[in-house]
């Protein structure tokens, strides 16, 4: 409830779903990207308490808490694991799917699920902007890749691979959302 990602029942707030199609370069997901978006985060906690919140909702729904940081500045994706993060402070733009995808604002108290695949870019954020990342328990192992037609098919391939979690990081089940 403290970070504004849940109902009055306590459920996780349904997220909005973005897919992209592959564009040659970034091969993107056919499952869904999830935006969860805060209602409000209590206002009584700081950046540390806020990080702590989510490290707790992530690691109870086995996402594992990686790193906290920014988004790289060129487009990328992950071939061997889906990302989560959790906006830790200030507000940040970022745009999905490759360069001819989707931009999307993030700000304190969302959640963004990416999918294995799904190309991910910084455009500009406010000073404060921090991000805290999770990946599945099983996939401890993230690789880099950039928009790079050369390395495309093989991408596709290890997605292929990548095992689907039970949950989402918030508590949902990640099958609802990834039909």
């Amino acid at each position: 409830m403290d970070l504004g990602l849940a109902d009055a029942a306590g459920e996780p707030v349904a997220p909005e779903r973005r897919v992209f199609a592959d564009d040659g370069r970034i091969p993107n997901s056919r499952l869904a990207t999830l935006v969860f978006r805060s209602r409000g985060v209590n206002p009584v906690l700081d950046r540390e308490a806020i990080a702590e919140r989510f490290e707790r909702l992530f690691s109870a729904n086995d996402w594992q808490p990686s790193w906290r940081g920014g988004v790289f500045d060129y487009h990328h994706y992950h071939s061997t694991a889906h990302e989560a993060f959790g906006v830790l402070s200030g507000w940040g733009r970022l745009r999905l799917g490759g360069e001819q995808g989707d931009d999307l604002e993030l700000r304190t108290g969302d959640a963004l699920v990416l999918p294995a695949g799904t190309g991910h870019c910084h455009l500009e954020a406010s000073r404060d902007f921090l991000l805290l990342a999770a990946y599945p328990e099983d996939q401890p192992r993230l690789d880099l890749l950039t928009a790079d037609p050369a390395e495309h098919d093989a991408a596709v391939a290890r997605i292929a691979k990548v095992s689907h979690p039970a949950r989402d990081p918030l508590g949902g089940k990640a099958a609802c959302w990834w039909l």
